[in-house]
This record gives structure tokens, C-alpha cells and sequence, in this order.
């Protein structure tokens, strides 16, 4: 495997719609913060928000990236996002095709 353990991550972030998703997609590509992001679109969303239960029709980002790009993806994110607090949270990759780890090293710049 390429890299540290852990050293990948996908992070899902969820918008209030594709466009919007779109739009931080494209700059997080721009910025090479992002190797690959897939959005889903009409995500059903049930949560707590300020002690009551909301509901909202969502899209998702699931991002491909590297931990140590987090503050930035988290930057760039959070300047463009409309909600408050929006959701960017990062799972590690704890094992993963190597080419393809590779390949979002090489598309990112090696740490």
C-alpha cells in the first residue's frame, strides 16, 4: 500500500442540493484537495437540529482524498457550504486497491 496507514481518507459532506455540491466539488478539485468526489443525489436526510427533528432532501459529497489535506478540504469546504454546520466528516481508508491509492497521491501531490 502506498503511503502511511490511514493516510487516505473519504470524507462525506452533505449540501443542500447538486449544484451546490457541484460547485465545492469543482474547487476542491481545483485546489487538487480532492483526487475524485462522487455526489448522490436525493439523499432523505432525518436529524436533530437545535432540539427538534428536521428532515431535508440532500445531496452527498464522498470525497477522495489524503489526511493530511484535512484543514484544507475543511477551508475550502466550509467557504463555500450554506449550512451553519456543515457535515464534513473523514473516514480512513484502512486498506484500498494499491494503483488506485497511488493514483490519489499522484493526483493530490505526494505528502
Amino acid at each position: 500500500m502506498t503511503g502511511a496507514l490511514g493516510a487516505h481518507v473519504v470524507v462525506l459532506v452533505t449540501v443542500s442540493s447538486r449544484d451546490e455540491g457541484i460547485r465545492i466539488a469543482r474547487e476542491l478539485l481545483n485546489k487538487k484537495l480532492a483526487a475524485c468526489i462522487n455526489i448522490v443525489d436525493n439523499v432523505h436526510s432525518i436529524f436533530l437540529w437545535e432540539g427538534k427533528i428536521d428532515e431535508a432532501k440532500e445531496a452527498l459529497l464522498i470525497v477522495k482524498t489524503r489526511l493530511d489535506k484535512m484543514n484544507e478540504v475543511i477551508s475550502c469546504i466550509k467557504s463555500l457550504h450554506s449550512y451553519q454546520v456543515p457535515e464534513i466528516i473523514a473516514i480512513p481508508i484502512v486498506y484500498g486497491f494499491e494503483r488506485y491509492l497511488r493514483w490519489i497521491d499522484e493526483s493530490l501531490g505526494h505528502a
